[in-house]
């Protein structure tokens, strides 16, 4: 995989054209978009490299008969570029709205904290990029991953026509659920159990489904693990001991103790695992950085095609830059020389810091996976004693004030971490196809200014049709929704919103984050992976319902392969029954990444229709059918969904006949798990 690129250093084939920068904008607009929406919904994002590099190849593929490679990795470089960035920004710019500082998306402010956070965390990565990808040679999975899409592509192969079949599916499946509401966009009830109550619910999202299958049963249990411990353990035991609130429901008696009391256990959790993150790597990182900081620029004279960056000495000058500019900003912001003056230097070395931290991670686990909450969180606690020291111990600033600038900055430092990891990543990608580092890194500099610019209108899109978060929406609920039962969750801007309140104004439930904390603790020193307990917790339990559906889904059909090629579950399969499991689970990977962008984009255009006073439902006479029906719709999407990842399968077998057995298996290894062990 490590040996000669794909495109030998010799050859030249077109790369950054006019046509790769028109569709790559166009591109960058459309996965931005999907982005924010996923992440606002279901509080992660998945990377959209993958779709990007297929959904060129459709679009060049075509247009244009001369299309290259380098091309099309081009195109994706900018698509995913914005996406990236959508997740840095939506995770702390809507907390402003959870506090109330805004009352609507401010385009202004927005724009210039995902440019100056984007291009900070661009410029940092490739300065990096050289130690990472050709001295440390980090296996960066999704960059390995998109490299194989894309030489498919160019030497044919089916799946850029499923992906396109899967974006059709999700796209409908949206504007039915969505758009026409035909059916119920989440099944759930309560009842009452020995004094308490007890739970169950499920979001019908077949992008949630397909966040499970991408991320695999591992994950995606460990999500429904803090789900289940969230809504199914603490908020029973708290309703038990100190009753329940008032509601019209039971179901709302469950949200009401977990918007008050549980959810703030997963701040605790997420505080804990995201500095733990940073510990764990601190001399890796050192290291890194040290490498980094004593290269000699003159090494860079006469290297191949394939080995040029844009100069260090351009790319360092572009960083003071952004930070001077980053001064004038806070400045302008806050009011407050000195506290900009603060602000400027503290980000310049703890954008860097995070910078390198993300490229790492996404090294070893892939961006999708890469704790950027976590990495937001613990900038937000070293943000908050800065503000803290400075702006209240030093200048006596108005508490609004200061939580204003604590988001300032934390917010530019989130955007940088959340692209350099997929900076990096595209970065392997095109250095495994024989890219040149510099017109790839000028197409990353124009993916992340399309997407600065296109997120704070879709920001404001998505809040004046559902409102960003249910915290914002209570305070400001729209006129057709006064329940707000259609607000997107935002989780991590709840989180990061409930942290700096707290932090300032005292009203932070410290005992839900100490035993958050202590949790966290227990699952690190139980090597269990603490961020996505945390977020499972945080996140209401029919959320992690479809995500562990995936999940369980992708591992029966991994199963199912080595099985059919083995003919018994083994403890190590064979290499042949290894490889066929790869062919399944690509094949779900491009299906699931095509249900996630057009379920997301269809949320996006039906937020417009909203906007514009269109009411599919009451223009068609649309009625919403009941909650058996809805899971009945669900449950047929669901089956399209596995009938389209089974045909990788190897011939032979049934599918029914391949679970019963890989169920057996799981429960036989549950049994010999729970007895004694012999000394």
């Amino acid at each position: 995989m490590e040996g000669q690129p794909y495109i030998s250093s010799d050859q030249s084939p077109k790369e950054l054209t006019l046509r790769v920068v028109v569709v790559g904008v166009i591109l960058g607009v459309l996965m931005t978009a999907a982005n924010a929406y996923l992440g606002l919904y279901a509080g992660m994002t998945v990377s959209a490299s993958i779709p990007a590099a297929v959904m060129s190849m459709i679009v060049l593929r075509t247009l244009f008969n001369d299309v290259s490679i380098l091309e099309n990795n081009a195109v994706q470089t900018m698509a995913s570029a914005g996406e990236s960035l959508a997740a840095g920004v939506i995770f702390t710019v809507p907390a402003l709205l959870v506090m109330g500082i805004w009352a609507e998306i401010q385009w202004l402010e927005t724009l210039i904290i995902a440019t100056l956070g984007g291009l900070l965390g661009t410029m940092f990565t490739i300065a990096l990029r050289r130690l990472f990808i050709v001295e440390e040679a980090l296996p960066y999975p999704e960059g390995v991953a998109c490299r194989e899409v894309l030489i498919a592509g160019e030497e044919g192969g089916d799946g850029a026509m499923a992906i396109l079949y899967a974006l059709g599916i999700g796209g409908i499946y949206g504007l039915m659920v969505k758009g026409f509401e035909v059916t119920h966009h989440t099944v759930e009830g309560a009842v009452n159990f020995m004094s308490t109550r007890l739970y169950a619910g499920m979001d019908l999202s077949i992008a949630l489904l397909s966040v499970g299958y991408i991320v695999g049963i591992r994950i995606a249990s460990y999500i429904f693990f803090g789900g289940v411990l969230g809504f199914g353990l603490l908020v029973p035991m708290y309703g038990l001991v100190y009753g329940w609130p008032a509601t019209d429901s039971m179901v709302d008696g469950f949200y009401g103790i977990w918007a008050a009391e549980v959810r703030y256990v997963g701040v605790g959790a997420m505080v804990v695992g995201g500095v733990y993150t940073l510990w764990s790597m601190r001399k890796t990182i050192f290291t890194g950085l040290s490498k980094a900081l004593v290269r000699n620029d003159n090494d860079a004279q006469d290297l191949p095609r394939t080995e040029q960056d844009l100069p260090m000495r351009m790319v360092f000058a572009v960083c003071g830059i952004l930070v001077v500019l980053t001064f004038f900003f806070y400045w302008w912001a806050t009011a407050s020389l000195i506290l900009a003056l603060a602000g400027a230097l503290f980000l310049a070395f703890v954008s860097f810091f995070f910078a390198a931290v993300a490229g790492y991670i996404a090294g070893v686990v892939g961006s999708s996976n890469s704790p950027v909450s976590g990495m937001t969180i613990a900038t937000l606690l070293f943000t908050v004693g800065l503000v803290w020291a400075v702006g209240d111990l030093l200048l006596g600033m108005a508490t609004v004030d200061l939580m204003y600038a604590t988001l300032l900055i934390a917010a530019i430092v989130a955007s940088s971490a959340a692209i350099a990891g997929d900076v990096m990543q595209d970065l392997k990608t095109g250095h495994m196809l024989g890219a040149t580092p510099k017109r790839q890194q000028i197409a990353e500099i124009i993916g992340v200014m399309t997407g600065a610019i296109i997120i704070g209108p879709v920001l404001s899109l998505l809040h004046n049709a559902f409102r960003i978060s249910l915290t914002a929406c209570e305070m400001n609920p729209l006129p057709n929704d006064p329940t707000c039962s259609n607000a997107l969750f935002a989780p991590q801007a709840e989180l990061i919103g409930a942290i700096v309140q707290g932090a300032f104004g005292g009203d932070l439930n410290l005992q839900m984050v100490v035993l958050g904390a202590v949790i966290a603790v227990t699952l690190i020193r139980l090597n269990m992976p603490v961020m996505s307990v945390a977020i499972g917790i945080y996140l209401p339990l029919g959320l992690s319902v479809p995500i562990m559906t995936g999940g369980i889904i992708s591992h029966l059909l991994l199963k199912s392969a080595h099985l059919r090629i083995d003919g018994v579950l083994r403890q190590e399969p064979s290499p042949r029954a290894v490889e066929a499991a790869k062919k399944v689970e690509s094949r779900g990977v491009l299906i699931g990444a095509g249900f996630i962008a057009g379920e997301s984009i269809m949320g996006v255009l039906i937020a417009v229709l909203i906007v514009a006073k269109i009411d599919l439902p009451e223009i068609f006479g649309v009625v919403t059918l009941n909650d058996p029906l809805s899971l009945v719709f669900f449950g047929w999407f669901l089956g399209v969904f596995i009938w389209l990842a089974t045909r990788a399968l190897p011939k032979g077998g049934s599918l029914l006949g391949d679970a019963v057995m890989v169920v057996a298996e799981a429960v036989r290894n549950l049994v010999d798990s729970l007895k004694p062990r012999q000394r």
